[in-house]
């Protein structure tokens, strides 16, 4: 009530027009930073949803630059980022550049011990660019693999080659496997897969006893299932992950070891995400202000989960001594030049926001299923509640200009 009283009164005091930049000189900045999900929350398959474009009209200044730290942190992970950006900009009329993009695949970036491995890449997209942007320098596609052992790959009886290639007596060993998204031919994928944890990365005969622990493999992007244009969800790479887990068990009576998970609902990825928010708060000009974040989503399971995760590691303040993330496979000692060094962090919070346009609906009980990743169970009831629910993106900022008195 107060905060529309003096906007009432600066509305008759100093007018419409000047009323924005009054409001900007006055204001030392947010002491807030935004993470949005995309699909389900932006976008429904390419559909731009409803109000979204005048959400984001809100916190842009008159020159259309971000008057609040924002980032789009998404599962996505067949994308460079520079791509991801082009094509947010594209949908919100707003412009963002690739350093406001978190994809899946992002916080690989800090996991330099294994960048100069042979890696194999797994997903869709530019794979290899990808994988060379993050800083792998040797890789090698699953489509390379199958086509140096092309009798590996039996399913596809019409398309059945089994011939030797020349070029395996030229092929190095797969020293980690890296899985950045869900395959087109998920046969293909899961069968090539197996055979490389089953023989160490070198599939060129039979194994006379099992490897284990077996080659590193690092998974991003857990989501089991994500909202497209379908009325009801579909597959997603956390559905895949199930799969090869599965698969590796029955096979060898033995678990499937991740050597890291990254994406949401992993801490590495919020931690990853709080540090472009505090580098591009100082940017905008907010010098140690940003206390709060709010990660606005439309899946429990992982936008949901994954901020509450977070707040959980922000309550326990790793600068009195935590140095691993709880709950993720990969210890945050491996990672290097990414780590927030702040001696304040345990100040600061992450609040979830719920959105109903996506993934969740509030009529309906699968929506509130557990479909969390094996390696995080089991699931804390309390970290998939919301903060904060919302119908909609547009309502969601209303709810956050709120609890922070800004407009």
């Amino acid at each position: 009530m107060i905060l529309i009283s003096m906007r009432a009164f600066l509305l008759k005091r100093v007018g419409p027009p000047k009323l924005f930049r009054y409001i900007s000189t006055v204001k030392k900045g947010a002491t807030f930073g935004l993470l949005f999900d995309i699909d389900g929350v932006l976008v429904r398959s390419n559909r731009v949803l409803p109000s979204v474009k005048e959400t984001f009209s809100r916190l842009v200044d008159s020159k259309g630059k971000f008057r609040v730290p924002t980032l789009f942190v998404t599962n996505a992970g067949n994308k460079l980022r520079h791509q991801k950006a082009a094509q947010l900009t594209n949908w919100l009329d707003v412009e963002v550049n690739e350093d406001q993009v978190v994809m899946a695949h992002s916080p690989l970036s800090m996991l330099t011990t294994y960048h100069q491995k042979h890696a194999l890449i797994s997903g869709q997209g530019p794979v290899e660019d990808i994988a060379k942007s993050l800083g792998f320098s040797s890789v090698i596609t699953m489509e390379q693999v199958r086509d140096t052992f092309p009798s590996l790959d039996a399913v596809d009886h019409e398309h059945y080659r089994p011939v030797l290639s020349e070029s395996r007596h030229h092929f190095k060993p797969i020293e980690v496997i890296i899985l950045f998204g869900e395959p087109v031919r998920w046969e293909t994928s899961l069968q090539l897969l197996v055979d490389l944890l089953l023989t160490n990365g070198m599939p060129t005969g039979l194994p006379s006893e099992l490897i284990y622990p077996h080659i590193p493999i690092i998974a991003c992007n857990m989501d089991l299932q994500w909202m497209a244009e379908a009325n009801m969800p579909r597959f997603g790479h956390g559905a895949f992950l199930l799969c090869l887990e599965n698969l590796y068990k029955k096979i060898t009576n033995r678990d499937l070891i991740y050597t890291a998970l990254v994406g949401k609902p992993s801490e590495i990825t919020y931690h990853h995400a709080h540090r472009l928010i505090m580098r591009q708060a100082e940017e905008i000009g907010i010098v140690n202000q940003v206390k709060t974040l709010y990660a606005i989503g439309d899946n429990i399971n992982t936008d949901i989960y994954g901020a509450n995760l977070y707040n959980q590691y922000l309550i326990k303040n790793p600068s009195n001594g935590s140095k691993s993330f709880p709950r993720v496979s990969c210890p945050i000692e491996t990672m290097q030049g990414d780590r927030i060094k702040d001696p304040e962090l345990g100040s600061h919070t992450c609040l979830s926001v719920l959105v109903e346009t996506g993934l969740f609906s509030p009529d309906h009980q699968a929506s509130f299923m557990s479909h969390s990743p094996r390696d995080f169970l089991p699931v804390d009831e309390g970290l998939i509640k919301p903060n904060f629910i919302a119908k909609d993106v547009y309502h969601a900022i209303d709810v956050i200009f709120s609890k922070q008195s800004y407009n």
